[in-house]
């Protein structure tokens, strides 16, 4: 299992609506991207006042690195990313990706 985790410096007049489409539309990937097991996602509380830059983040899991790979050539998911990424601060360098592969 790989949880891809993303976080996002949005701009601070971003969009609302349109990240809620994204995140919609991301999670209706799940439907044809086979290992695609999962999306969360929501405002970084950041309780450990370590993210601050970061007040928005969402997880997609996925069965294995495959699944991941898929996910990352489909063209639907990157046009929606094109979209978050006009959304961020920065552009590209407002978003911050981690993949952790449970043990």
């Amino acid at each position: 299992m790989i949880s891809h985790v993303v976080m996002l410096a949005l701009k601070p007049d971003h969009d609302p609506a349109e990240c809620d489409a994204v995140m919609r539309d991301l999670a209706s990937l799940m439907e044809c991207l086979d290992g695609f097991r999962g999306l969360s996602h929501g405002p970084n509380r950041d309780f450990e006042q370590k993210s601050q830059q970061y007040p928005y983040g969402f997880i997609c899991e996925f069965s294995d690195r495959s699944a991941l790979e898929r996910y990352a050539n489909d063209p639907r998911h990157q046009a929606l990313g094109a979209k978050l990424v006009k959304q961020c601060t920065g552009g590209a360098d407002g978003i911050m990706v981690l993949d952790i592969e449970h043990t």
